[in-house]
């Protein structure tokens, strides 16, 4: 078992309160880490402060460095991260590996960015009164971000809030989440070998309450950067009027399966998409669309695929998936499948708990106001309806609060964009669920799921402010 101070100023600390990080799969401690109080808090956010004073004005070639150091430290240290994401959020080992080399390319992706991030030239003598002028566009950091990370991506989630912010030159306080901030913690270990200014990255893995009345009082920080439950974030959004304000959300995203479609590469994506790391992932797909035409063969064929799955030690490498993150999440997912199944959906498959093991479930025409269809599941739970028509279809997908991706299996490049327009998401997916993300395009939601958008460029842009120099052009 390991010992991880809080990290502030380049330095690891110690903290008189800590507490214990436990393998979600096997209930082992795995780790105790100090939690910063909110004096140490405070002094964190101070430190942020004076750092922005260097950072706002880094040499580029810097910059790119210390982006590109990080990178190639992460992947020096690929297996321990991948092991350390496997036991401290039952993540199978082999997603765990593949999220590693995610954050690594997307800090390489910020240090490739910061070669381009330049500005803008516009010519003002479109009207008369403007005489020969011309102006200046750039973007200027906004100063010291707070990033709040869940616990689903315990690093890749973690890099997208602190790659941007330093390559938008600003500093950045990170709060991680308590069940997982293990691979934040190595993440700061290896910024400061990458040669990381002092002051300009620190993890503190604080209680939700103090980082709260630190934010209350709506000072020390120009930015946040939050990624969760909608109802926490769209709260944390209420308290900081004056920010700027990064919302990555929930969702409960739907794929549609037209008759035309490749169905056997539709049955293995979807599964994939539904039940990877136990459904805990934003854009896990939670409703599944078959047009009617096929829907008996691909019913069966998700049955088959889903009762196949192994759900097991996420350090064992043929494991699908694992236990979920703790008990009240398996258990709130028991009650809502119960609630499914009293209200009239037939269970296909699945539906057994053991703690917080949950199987992978497959339900059949689930009433759109039951929570399990309507709400984010965050679970290895899947709702299957059948359609008539596309139209129908794409209706039913936009039946939701939420909006945050969504998946369209047809090769008819008409339908694709019938989907592109009319569907109310941030992002649709053609041939492939909507779990699919790329680390350099713009990702977020629109309704319920967010406000503002990720991937590396954009949470730069999100993370800046456009300022104008107008000057004088004589001919």
């Amino acid at each position: 078992m390991r010992s991880f101070g809080y990290f502030a100023n380049n330095e690891f600390h110690e903290a008189p309160n800590s507490f214990s990080v436990r393998n979600p799969y096997s209930g082992e401690e795995i780790a105790v880490v100090s939690r910063p109080g909110p004096s140490k808090i405070e002094e964190a956010f101070e430190a942020a402060a004076k750092a922005f004073k260097t950072t706002r004005n880094l040499p580029t070639h810097k910059l790119a460095d210390i982006l590109d150091g990080i990178s190639r430290g992460i992947q020096k240290l690929a297996e321990e991260l991948a092991q350390t994401l496997a036991q401290e959020a039952a993540k199978p080992i082999r997603d765990a590996r593949a999220e590693v080399a995610r954050a690594a390319s997307t800090f390489a992706l910020a240090a490739s960015e910061v070669l381009h991030w330049g500005g803008e030239l516009l010519l003002l003598d479109i009207i008369p009164a403007a005489g020969e002028r011309i102006a200046l566009v750039r973007r200027f950091p906004v100063g010291v971000v707070l990033g709040i990370s869940p616990f689903n991506f315990p690093l890749n989630l973690v890099a997208h809030k602190v790659a941007p912010a330093l390559a938008a030159r600003n500093t950045i306080v990170l709060k991680p989440a308590s069940a997982t901030p293990l691979s934040a913690l190595l993440l700061a270990e290896i910024y400061r070998e990458a040669g990381g200014i002092p002051g300009a990255f620190a993890v503190l893995p604080a209680s939700a309450k103090d980082m709260e009345s630190f934010m209350a009082r709506g000072r020390g920080f120009a930015a946040l950067s939050f990624t969760g439950s909608a109802e926490v974030g769209w709260r944390l959004k209420g308290m900081v009027p004056r920010q700027k304000v990064t919302l990555e959300l929930g969702g409960n995203a739907g794929v549609i399966i037209e008759p035309d479609a490749d169905l056997a590469w539709a049955v293995q994506r979807t599964v994939k998409g539904g039940y990877a790391y136990a459904g805990q992932i934003c854009i896990s797909v939670q409703r599944i669309f078959v047009h009617r035409g096929v829907y008996s063969e691909v019913k069966e064929a998700l049955i088959s695929e889903v009762s196949r799955l192994k759900l097991g030690d996420p350090l064992d490498e043929s494991a699908d998936l694992s236990a979920m993150i703790d008990e009240a999440s398996a258990e709130r997912t028991e009650e809502w499948v119960k609630d499914a199944l009293e209200r009239g959906a037939t269970l296909l498959c699945g539906g057994q708990r053991q703690g917080n093991r949950f199987a992978p479930t497959l339900l059949e025409n689930v009433p759109p106001d039951a929570p399990a269809s309507c709400e984010e599941l965050f679970a290895p739970v899947c709702m299957l309806e059948s359609y008539k028509d596309f139209d129908e279809a794409l209706e039913k997908v936009n039946a939701s609060r939420f909006g945050l991706q969504a998946g369209v299996f047809t090769p008819d490049i008409s339908k694709a964009f019938q989907a592109f327009n009319r569907l109310e998401v941030g992002g649709v997916v053609v041939n492939d669920v909507p779990t699919f993300r790329v680390d350099n395009f713009p990702y977020g939601g629109v309704k319920d799921s967010g406000h503002g958008r990720e991937g590396v460029r954009f949470a730069m842009e999100e993370l800046s402010e456009l300022k104008t120099l107008v000057l004088p052009n004589p001919k």
